[in-house]
């Protein structure tokens, strides 16, 4: 069934209407996918809203079924058992969660070995799973398009790490370009003759090669790969970085190479302990991080991202209609949290629109956090009151919200915890506020203010606001109360509108109307 829904309806504004209540998507809500790797096979369970679906499961077990591969032709005989173990349970999982068939894809490993069809056939007998098993193009594909699901019109370079292989794909425009794959994965790596030098010349050569097919990728490279958040990992350890979240973590090139130097330096086991990666993994960072340095010094890309999105996503965002695709992934999850969790579902557009006058001259990357704001504001009500500032932050910092810099999160983060509390000092989340400069702090504060102020206007979803207006070159605030709202501003609302203009250093008029 297809609603025809008019994203752009007057009565939602620049909201647009949330697409996950259109019955033509609402069966993307909960969705199964399996991903055999060469050094792990993983199980994720996608549920919420479908542009901006929540990790409702996920489980890894690492298995290395790439591990000798260059030397016996063949998948690891234990890496074999593991992994059918695994499937095997991941298919009761599934039944016992009532999800539609899962959706298993084999990447390198099993494509090389001269066993992996027998593998596969292996895996059909006993767990009922067909294995899909795909090239190095599609990998790099649905690589791609698992950052396109996180950050829409995205353009640059994805990298995606594996076990027994290494793709490249451009992105641009919200597709996916040119795709090139290689055999730079570091348990392949690991059987190079020559010892490091050896495998440093290697890598240097299938670089290039890779470099005369894509040509230079001046643009934002996107990491994507087990290996990569492990080194993202090591960097933001050595950088005392405060916000541990991987997804959109930024380096350059001078990270990478102050953390490779650190990572050769250091202490391994103590290096590991302390960035939480498992010694497993630790033991791959080395070929992987021969593979990054390369990787710059051949395509000079201007920024590093990381990406949490991989083939996973891009096998959820393959069964999105192109109309969900394009939906901003912040707002579609935001709408979800406030109609599953908000006392009020629908309100915070009413109180987006309430708050608006302060933003007339806002770019659109600040307004787009205002409307995630305001969704979001009651959310977290059901949290002890001494407490609800403080899961606001967490949850805005935390949670899974596509489509956001660090940086936003914590302002995000901010403009809630204002939301329940006019101070931010005092509490365990100071260190994140160095991630915004006072200027963003304040206009966090002032948002928190506004919504703090707004929210005790309400009474019924047609409730009459008031409005404000706002003169930033004559720093007046002006509040037009009607009579119908009268009585709801009474010693706490004035008490908190005048918090509000103290931010904006404003003089504040209150007109009564009727």
């Amino acid at each position: 069934m297809d609603l025809h829904l008019d994203d752009n309806a007057p009565e939602w504004g620049v909201f647009g209407r949330p697409l996950f209540d259109d019955p033509s998507v609402r069966h993307l809500s909960r969705i199964g996918v399996v991903d055999v790797g060469s050094n792990s096979v993983r199980m994720v369970v996608f549920d919420g809203a479908a542009r901006s679906p929540a990790y409702f499961y996920n489980e890894k077990i690492m298995c290395a079924l790439g591990a000798g591969l260059s030397e016996t032709g063949r998948l690891n005989p234990k890496g074999r058992e593991r992994a059918l173990a695994a499937l095997e349970r991941f298919q009761h999982l599934a039944k016992g969660l009532d999800l539609p068939p899962l959706h298993a894809v084999a990447t390198a490993a099993v494509r090389d070995a001269e066993d992996g069809a027998e593998f596969c056939a292996q895996v059909l007998d006993h767990t009922g799973l067909h294995i899909q098993v795909i090239d190095g193009q599609e990998e790099a594909r649905l690589s791609a398009q698992g950052v396109l699901l996180g950050w829409p019109g995205a353009y640059g370079l994805i990298c995606d790490i594996g076990g027994s292989s290494m793709e490249l794909a451009e992105i641009s425009d919200n597709s996916v370009g040119r795709r090139v794959t290689s055999s730079l994965g570091p348990l392949k790596l690991r059987d190079i003759k020559g010892g490091r030098k050896g495998r440093q010349a290697h890598i240097k050569e299938v670089m290039e090669g890779l470099r005369d097919q894509l040509g230079l990728q001046r643009d934002r490279l996107f990491l994507v790969g087990g290996s990569w958040r492990a080194i993202a990992r090591i960097d933001m350890l050595r950088r005392g970085y405060p916000l541990k979240v991987l997804h959109e973590y930024r380096m350059t090139a001078h990270d990478v190479r102050e953390t490779v130097k650190f990572i050769e330096t250091g202490n391994a086991d103590k290096i590991r302990s302390a960035a939480g990666v498992s010694s497993s993994r630790m033991a791959l960072v080395p070929y992987a991080a021969d593979v990054l340095m390369r990787l710059l010094r051949t395509f000079k890309p201007k920024d590093i991202a990381i990406s949490s999105y991989g083939i996973r996503e891009g096998l959820l965002y393959e069964q999105m209609p192109l109309r969900l695709r394009k939906r901003d992934p912040l707002i579609e999850s935001a709408y979800f949290a406030e109609s599953k969790d908000a006392r009020l579902p629908g309100f915070g557009k009413r109180l987006f629109d309430f708050v608006m006058p302060l933003y007339r001259s806002a770019p659109k990357s600040r307004i787009r956090l205002v409307k995630a704001a305001c969704l979001l504001h009651d959310v977290s009500w059901r949290a002890h009151p001494d407490y609800r500032a403080e899961v606001c932050f967490d949850n805005a910092t935390r949670a899974n919200l596509g489509g956001l810099k660090h940086s936003e999160r914590v302002f995000l983060g901010l403009a809630l915890q204002h939301r329940y509390r006019n101070k931010r000092e005092g509490n365990r989340f100071e260190p994140l506020y160095e991630l915004l400069d006072e200027k963003e702090q304040k206009q966090a504060e002032i948002l928190g203010k506004a919504m703090r102020f707004g929210a005790m206007l309400w009474m019924q979803k047609d409730a009459e606001l008031g409005k404000l207006k706002w003169y930033p070159k004559k720093k007046q605030l002006e509040l037009l109360l009607p009579s119908s709202s009268r009585a709801l501003y009474g010693e706490v609302g004035e008490a908190r509108l005048k918090s509000l203009a103290q931010s904006l250093e404003a003089e504040l008029i209150v007109k009564r109307r009727g």
